[in-house]
């Protein structure tokens, strides 16, 4: 059997050991002696001393004329040797009790005196002169024990990316554990039965795609998915987020890119999943800092996995995104990311569907109506609806209930949506103003057709909102009309326009209804076509100018253009506040009716509406019943 090498770092270990010793026992000069303090003063006065050198306790220096030891008595029988003589000595100072005549007798005899800083002890001298060395030494120890435990090169742990694994069998997720994303499952259940039956699919030639982008809005059960995808397959998993590729140290993305992929083939068949995708995806060449910048090697590293993959490695890379407009456009190219698997947010069944997976480890109360929330729970995500789930439990306990109540849903909706309520104490006069604030806003919704209906009112704080009115939508909208927005134009400006006919005055509380009105009007003509500029469109100024493309954004339209456009925003504010004015003035005796319930209850709900404002000019119930 051959012998093994010995490392080189060995041998370096070795060396410096020797240097070590030789330099301790190394002979001192044979022409040097020790004297005693008074054979030293002796010699100055003898003027044998021609210089002395002072350092602290110790004094060296040199002869005139060789200086002779007193021999010691030979032993019987044996001739006498003769006596050794000296150059230089050393002797030490009597610093306990001093010496004042040394110096006056070193300047009688005419002896040149050199005085040295106090030298330090001898460990002390020789982990200064040392330790560099051995810190060095210990480095190149570190890092022969790092290259044979096979870690990640001069980085050892350092360059290895923080892996959750999980293991196909390890409790996993299924799709059962999904609710609200059929669709999805759908698109993915190919994928998985790949990963059951390789073999099917290599006989017939066919390429499954190395990558698949989850596409969606946070909250929408990106991750989720990815894991239920896995645990369906009955495969490893590898988790990973983006953002931890990157360090400050050059290289370490793209190590850990390498040892990442390496793993993945290791356990296949398996699957990976990238999460927040965009970290480290974003377009290259945008931004500041676009040469060595660290996250732009993560991306060409990662890049290169995926085109050096084997398609026969029976691995399935998932990654998740909630911009894929800023992604690079060679991660989507056909090779790579080349399927999208857009996850939307639930609608009515998904929502109902999602409540039941949550409330599954909940005491719920017989009465409580899964279905009637979800339609009440519009535009919420799964992870918002886990979060009412959560909320209602909270509520329940809080108020001492033995089960989670309708009333409890109720408050963690209104947690959610409104912002945690505030007992707090509000001047009278204040309370008058946003009590005819609020009035406003539900009253111009009550009576615009196309409007959101209202679920309640409230001049409770929540928030930052002295008050509030709530409009959920009466159906899942994916498109808006021109009827619609005027609407929404007209509820928003519905709060300033009622200060102003039932007080005489305006205050400040309408600067979230401006600032979203505007917007809104500013969309519907520069984006929509809906004002009297035309079908154009064109971007907002301001809009997002970092989102991977640009450091700024240049305007696209001209002076007179956006003169025009803030005459067509101007006039679409003022018909709305007109019809506000209309609507409002025509109906005063419900506006001060319902201003003073609030001002006597705080909180006005569907039934009390119907009972004070009658029924919709169109129609639409306010109860989700």
């Amino acid at each position: 059997m051959a012998e093994r090498k010995r490392p080189s770092w060995l041998w370096l270990l070795w060396a410096v050991l020797l240097a070590w010793n030789a330099a301790l026992l190394w002979p001192r000069p044979a022409d040097h002696v020790e004297l005693a303090y008074s054979t030293f003063l002796a010699q100055v006065s003898a003027g044998n001393v021609s210089r002395v050198s002072l350092g602290g306790e110790q004094i060296r220096g040199s002869f005139v004329k060789p200086y002779t030891a007193p021999a010691s008595p030979p032993p019987a029988r044996t001739s006498p040797a003769p006596a050794p003589s000296y150059t230089s000595f050393h002797t030490t100072f009597p610093s306990a009790v001093g010496d004042p005549r040394l110096l006056p007798l070193l300047a009688a005899h005419h002896v040149v005196v050199d005085v040295k800083p106090t030298s330090q002890p001898w460990f002390l001298q020789i982990l200064t002169n040392w330790f560099p060395l051995l810190l060095l030494g210990g480095l190149f120890l570190w890092l022969g024990v790092a290259n044979a435990r096979g870690q990640s090169g001069l980085l050892g742990r350092f360059g290895r990316a923080a892996i959750q694994r999980y293991r196909g069998d390890e409790s996993p997720v299924t799709f059962a554990d999904v609710a609200g994303a059929d669709e999805a499952k759908a698109e993915l259940q190919e994928e998985i039965d790949f990963l059951r039956q390789p073999k099917k699919y290599h006989e017939l030639g066919a390429r499954i795609p190395k990558g698949i982008l989850l596409v969606g809005a946070p909250g929408t059960g990106k991750t989720l998915l990815a894991r239920a995808t896995a645990g369906e397959a009955g495969v490893p998993f590898f988790s990973i987020n983006a953002s931890e590729f990157v360090e400050m140290f050059v290289g370490v993305g793209a190590s850990r890119v390498r040892d990442l992929f390496n793993q993945a083939k290791a356990a296949a068949p398996a699957i990976v999943f990238i999460d927040e995708l965009d970290s480290v995806g974003r377009r290259r060449g945008a931004g500041l800092g676009a040469v060595n910048d660290e996250r732009e090697q993560t991306l060409n590293q990662l890049l290169g996995e995926l085109d050096g993959f084997d398609p026969r490695a029976n691995v399935i890379i998932l990654a998740a995104t909630n911009r894929p407009d800023v992604l690079d456009p060679a991660l989507l190219r056909p090779g790579r990311f080349d399927r999208q698997v857009v996850i939307e947010l639930p609608d009515l069944q998904g929502r109902e569907a999602i409540l039941q997976v949550h409330v599954r480890k909940l005491r719920m109360a017989p009465g409580v109506d899964l279905n009637a929330i979800a339609r009440a729970t519009i535009g919420l995500s799964g992870a918002d609806l886990a979060n009412l789930a959560n909320e209602a439990a909270l509520a329940a306990a809080r108020h001492g209930h033995a089960t989670v109540m309708t009333s409890d849903f109720e408050e963690a909706q209104d947690k959610i949506r409104l912002g945690a309520a505030h007992k707090s104490l509000v001047d009278p006069t204040e309370r008058r103003v946003v009590a005819y604030h609020e009035s406003g806003h539900a009253l111009a919704a009550w009576l615009t057709p196309g409007a959101d209906p209202v679920r309640k009112v409230t001049i409770v704080r929540h928030g930052q909102a002295l008050g509030l009115t709530e409009q959920i939508p009466g159906t899942e909208r994916h498109n808006l009309s021109l009827t619609y927005l005027r609407a929404r134009l007209i509820v928003l400006l519905a709060g300033r326009v009622s200060e102003e006919l039932a007080l005489s005055e305006i205050t400040t509380g309408a600067e979230n209804d401006l600032a979203e009105a505007t917007a809104l009007a500013r969309r519907m003509v520069m984006r929509w076509g809906m004002g009297e500029l035309g079908l154009l469109a064109f971007k907002a100024e301001g809009e997002q100018p970092f989102l991977g493309y640009e450091i700024t954004q240049g305007r696209e339209y001209s002076e007179a253009t956006a003169a025009r456009i803030d005459a067509d925003v101007g006039r679409l504010l003022n018909a709305a506040r007109d019809q506000a004015r209309a609507s409002l003035t025509g109906a005063r005796e419900r506006l001060d009716l319902l201003a003073q319930t609030l001002l006597r209850e705080e909180t006005v709900g569907p039934d009390d509406l119907d009972r004070i404002l009658g029924a919709r000019v169109d129609g639409v119930p306010t109860a989700f019943t």
